[in-house]
């Protein structure tokens, strides 16, 4: 099965879907109702899913990058008989500026074709397969040249400039020409099939309105700190992985892309891990974009409701949705042969124990932004979460790295318990008179001495993965972020010390634990925040542009990236490896300050 690299392709967003655009011109992946929807294009799980490319009928060399601060992206061919531009984009609506970025975003995919020199010939292969590839539309020729794509629940309109497109069978094969100075745009509009008809933009205009959308987007964000250019792409690129109308960032914008090829473990990240949260939440504040952390916040009050026995999911959906129950499907070959391919990740069900800690801590990285008396909902959610905590610190469960097997003390678990307590202690003045910041104290101490004593193990000589265990991992890079123990502590020395030299590679990358057959994009990044902790900014700034080495050609991460071949794995792009390329970048700029 011959399919493009993941680094391959390029992202383009309307904060309310996601696309993927290949060099090749081919647009594998689309999910046009929102990020989690079905798919239109799904190429990139299967060859026979849906696409649609524009590109020379020539062979050509690719040059391509983004609009500076847009996701909108320009990719020239250079052919002997010329070359060409095709900027592609999913609109934002008319007018919209600033955070009005997805709120009411019309649907439709944007490619504007431009002559550079010479005289070109393009060719077109559309060719849509709603439901991940399930259906395959009918077509029709519509009076005004173009063509309508019905079935099931979706309908597309493909419409080209002076373009009269012909179906033949289930697709629409285009050829035309391009000049030196001549422009031909494309538009693809999507709406449910028994709602209002797809919106007819043009798309020349809609285009550099939406270039103008991104541009003042970014314009009213500064970021101070070293690194600028790159922090300010990554946030970019959160920005387009945020779904707008309930702020909610999803975690990647696909699903099933394999952490290794022919390996089982792909799962689907379209949702939003609380995980992330603080993460995100500091992420957002280092580039300066307060809003996009206030909403977020919103959003996950909401979504996490009131706090009872039950462990507060991991993730939810991006409206809020708690039941995101997976299931493998049998008719998508994956990428490269990689199955199963999922929907839906049962993760929502495990009990992993730093949940609480993430949105607390997070609650605390806000808190002189959200006020010295919290509202009803943000107090309840902190003392709830607080409280079950207390409960449950004690027990066994599935880990950071959401292992699909028996539940274990893992130490990023209990580390996180341990910042749980810790920071509500102190926010105590904020949440009421029900707070016990004494009795709070008192558990948080005893997770401090467990961990001390449980965690560490000295024939390693380092913090282990969990408690008793000879294993390494990488999560215990997280402890001096949290502050658990300051990086020059001779423990921590010693446990990066030796993380370094088990779990990394030469590249600078690191491995989340021994077995592990790919570099971990963020823990890579820890390990440079921790160098810069330690005083070693040298060393940190060294391995911090190895790190960003990784990334594709317009700037994006995935989550892993193959030892072997160098090749990027997992989802893409990954929220959290641009989130760790922002917390890095930060540290490197003034290692105390979070």
């Amino acid at each position: 099965m011959d399919q493009p690299a993941i680094s391959d392709y390029g992202f383009l967003s309307d904060c309310r879907s996601g696309a993927l655009v290949g060099r090749d011109g081919s647009v594998d992946w689309w999910c046009p109702d929102r990020f989690d929807a079905p798919s239109v294009f799904g190429r990139l799980l299967d060859p026979d899913a849906g696409h649609w490319r524009i590109a020379p009928l020539a062979a050509s060399r690719v040059e391509r990058a983004y609009r500076p601060d847009t996701l909108v992206l320009r990719t020239v061919h250079h052919t002997p008989e010329g070359s060409v531009a095709v900027t592609d984009a999913l609109a934002a609506e008319l007018g919209a500026r600033s955070h009005q970025l997805g709120m009411n975003s019309p649907a439709v995919l944007l490619r504007v074709v431009e002559g550079l020199t010479g005289r070109v010939r393009m060719h077109l292969d559309f060719a849509p397969r709603p439901e991940y590839g399930l259906l395959t539309p009918y077509l029709h020729e519509q009076p005004d040249g173009g063509v309508l794509a019905a079935c099931g629940p979706v309908q597309l309109v493909l419409r080209g400039d002076g373009q009269a497109l012909r179906v033949d069978g289930d697709r629409v094969a285009h050829t035309f020409e391009v000049a030196a100075g001549q422009t031909v745009g494309f538009d693809l509009a999507y709406a449910p099939v028994y709602g209002a008809p797809p919106a007819r933009l043009d798309p020349v205009t809609t285009l550099a309105d939406t270039v103008q959308a991104w541009e003042g987007y970014r314009e009213i964000h500064t970021y101070p700190g070293r690194y600028p250019d790159l922090v300010r792409h990554s946030a970019t690129v959160l920005t387009g992985l945020t779904y707008t109308r309930s702020g909610a960032v999803a975690a990647a914008l696909t699903t099933s892309l394999p952490e290794e090829i022919g390996g089982d473990r792909n799962y689907d990240y379209r949702y939003s891990w609380l995980r992330d949260f603080a993460a995100t939440i500091r992420a957002f504040w280092v580039a300066a974009c307060p809003h996009e952390a206030s909403r977020l916040f919103a959003w996950v009050t909401r979504s996490i409701g009131r706090v009872g026995e039950d462990p507060v999911p991991v993730l939810f959906g991006l409206e809020g949705e708690r039941d995101i129950s997976e299931h493998e499907v049998q008719h998508l070959r994956g990428y490269l042969d990689s199955r199963p391919v999922r929907f839906g990740n049962d993760a929502w069900r495990q009990r992993q124990l730093d949940v609480p800690g993430e949105v607390i801590s997070a609650v605390w990285r806000m808190r002189h932004y959200l006020g010295d008396t919290f509202d009803e909902e943000l107090r309840e959610m902190v003392l709830g979460l607080t409280e079950q905590v207390a409960r449950t610190w004690q027990l066994p469960d599935h880990g950071a790295w959401e292992i699909r097997g028996a539940e274990r003390h893992y130490l990023s678990s209990k580390v996180f318990c341990w910042t749980a307590m810790n920071r509500a202690v102190e926010l105590a003045p904020r949440l009421g008179d029900r707070a016990d910041p004494r009795r709070w104290a008192a558990i948080r101490d005893e997770i401090r001495a467990s961990i001390l004593r449980e965690g560490w193990n000295e024939r390693i000589g380092a913090f282990t993965g969990a408690f008793g265990s000879p294993e390494l991992d990488a999560s215990a890079l997280y402890l001096p972020v949290v502050h658990f123990l300051p990086a020059s502590d001779p423990r921590m020395r010693s446990t990066i010390e030796v993380v370094e030299r088990e779990l990394g590679t030469e590249d600078g990358l690191v491995r989340r634990w021994d077995s592990d057959p790919a570099g971990f994009l963020p823990c890579s990044f820890w390990l440079v925040e921790c160098l810069a902790m330690a005083g070693e900014r040298d060393r940190a700034e060294a391995l911090f542009e190895r790190v960003i080495g990784h990334a594709n050609d317009v700037g994006l991460l995935s989550e892993q990236i193959d030892l072997a071949t160098g090749a990027q794995l997992g989802n893409m792009p990954q929220a959290l490896s641009h989130i760790g390329l922002v917390a890095a970048a930060w540290r490197l700029s003034d290692p105390a300050t979070d």
